[in-house]
């Protein structure tokens, strides 16, 4: 009798990991995105239901919420509460991987090549900076711009005040008497440069490719449900392919964006200008390829670890474990938490979506 019921019970805990096992995958996600001229493109997305269209493609639900605040959009990443979101490839390994969130780049979208800037009142010398309040995004790829800014000036961060200000209030801090120096990124940018007294004095231009615009995803959720990838892409591509366009359709898309922003067409445009978007998925994918890549993110793990980003148990810049395509790694192979992939990139280049 006794052995009946253990072979019952083994026989029903076989059938619930047997379930478990056979268990559908996610097919509901969630994806935050914030203001910004390479995130733009999500706004249209969710408004013409471009993102609905591919969801529904695989049998998905995908929803696409703007956040007002950058880094709170990550940090609710990073908590679970979305599947995905915007941000820096800075932001991605200081926050959700260093944070142990298994995280993936999914879309490589641009790098600023202008869109972040180091602003002084009065002065259009970078070297004038030194003893001013620098009030930007503390720990943000702002921090790290300026760190790069007082570089190629024989300055370093102790010869500066760091003053924490969010993206939100950046813009209306600088207008006030008491700020003489901000750090940002576009749109905030292109208001502070309003400023009769404002002067650009460095910007991501010289450093191109170092601060790079992601869409990066939960990796477990695109492993259990590729097709979570593929409608995210192909939306992607398919706004990209209407972005890059030089006539109506081109103009009307831009127009649109611009005032979703903030701005105007021409505004939108002034941003672009300074933005390298990777419009063709083949180019994306090269650049997630390219052996630089891992330059880049090795002088941001310095930067990170130097700053405490690491986590408080980082005893190197190498403490959060990084991978790249072609089994190429950086940092602890053994605790791999960012993951930049050019799988689903490539797959829209081949049309294989």
């Amino acid at each position: 009798m006794k052995r009946h019921i253990v072979c019952a019970l083994l026989a029903c805990i076989a059938s619930v990991f047997a379930t478990a096992g056979q268990a559908e995958p996610k097919k509901s996600f969630r994806i935050a995105w914030t203001i910004y001229v390479g995130w733009m493109p999500w706004h249209h997305a969710a408004e013409a239901r471009i993102i609905d269209k591919w969801a529904r493609r695989y049998g998905l639900e995908i929803e696409v919420v703007q956040l007002n605040d950058y880094i709170e959009s990550i940090n609710q990443y990073t908590a679970g509460a979305f599947d995905g979101v915007t941000a820096t490839n800075m932001d991605a390994l200081t926050i959700p991987a260093a944070g142990g969130v298994d995280t993936t780049a999914l879309i490589i979208g641009d790098f600023s090549n202008g869109n972040d800037g180091v602003v002084l009142k009065g002065s259009d010398r970078l070297a004038d900076i030194r003893g001013r309040d620098v009030h930007l995004v503390e720990l943000s790829v702002s921090h790290y711009l300026l760190a790069r800014a007082l570089d190629s000036v024989g300055l370093a961060e102790r010869d500066v005040r760091v003053v924490n200000v969010s993206d939100a209030d950046i813009v209306s801090a600088f207008f006030t008497d008491e700020v003489e120096a901000a750090v940002t990124w576009n749109p905030q940018l292109g208001e502070i440069l309003g400023h009769p007294q404002a002067h650009l004095v460095f910007d991501s231009s010289d450093i191109p490719g170092e601060i790079i615009d992601l869409l990066v995803v939960n990796t477990r959720a695109l492993e259990e449900n590729p097709d979570f990838g593929r409608a995210l892409v192909g939306a992607w591509y398919e706004i990209m392919g209407v972005l890059a366009r030089e006539d109506e359709a081109g103009a009307a898309l831009r127009a649109a964006l611009g005032k979703a922003a903030g701005t105007d067409r021409a505004g939108y445009e002034a941003q672009l200008a300074t933005t390298r978007f990777f419009f063709d998925p083949a180019e994306a994918a090269a650049f997630a390829r390219d052996p630089k890549l891992i330059d880049t993110m090795r002088k941001v793990a310095a930067f990170s670890f130097d700053h405490g980003l690491l986590g408080e148990g980082a005893r190197s810049a190498e403490a959060v474990g990084m991978a790249f395509p072609g089994g190429r790694t950086l940092g602890d192979a053994q605790n791999i938490k960012l993951r930049f992939t050019d799988r689903y990139m490539q797959m829209a280049a081949d049309g294989g979506l």
